[in-house]
């Protein structure tokens, strides 16, 4: 665990409950709340969705990397990355000495979740095989960068605010 940097990163899929859990563990713990997918649109003018799209992936990701490599030394509160932020090359090592909580979500509840798809457009026409994927090629990375896995499928973001709160080492929570 690093001494300077974010005292909590969560990852995990879009509409896996990274912001809203996030913004309750930030006010529990006092520090301040970031979402990686703000600071992108706010660094580049475009929502992180049609970044990708402007940009393709090789640079999109590219363009992640280079704001975390500056966001985590001067960041102390609790940070929610993008779904794909983990993906991207180097990113793994970059969140090497933090305290990574992956909120793993199974695809019935995802697909229920309320405006993802309109929120993600890139998941049309057919968002469940779109997800399908996205989670088998993902959930083997979350889970290699993080240091604990709280589910939240059908659990009050309460529940899952206390299992990852009892993750965090005993002087941060």
């Amino acid at each position: 665990m690093s001494a300077q940097g974010p005292v909590l990163i969560l990852v995990g899929p879009p509409g896996s409950g990274k912001s809203t859990v996030g913004r309750l563990a930030a006010e529990h713990l006092g520090v301040p709340f970031r979402d990686f997918d703000h600071d992108l649109e706010h660094a580049h003018g475009l929502p992180a969705g049609e970044l990708v799209v402007r940009l393709g992936r090789e640079r999109f990701q590219e363009a992640e990397r280079e704001l975390l490599t500056a966001l985590l030394p001067e960041f102390t509160g609790v940070l929610a990355l993008g779904g794909g932020t983990p993906t991207a090359p180097g990113v793994p090592e970059l969140l090497a000495p933090f305290h990574v909580v992956f909120l793993d979500v199974d695809l019935e509840h995802l697909l229920r979740r309320e405006g993802l798809v309109s929120l993600h457009p890139w998941l049309m026409p057919n968002p469940r095989a779109h997800l399908r994927e996205l989670l088998k090629a993902r959930r083997p990375v979350y889970t290699e960068v993080a240091a604990a896995t709280v589910p939240t499928s059908g659990r009050a973001p309460a529940e899952v605010l206390a299992d990852v709160l009892a993750t965090l080492p005993a002087a941060t929570g």
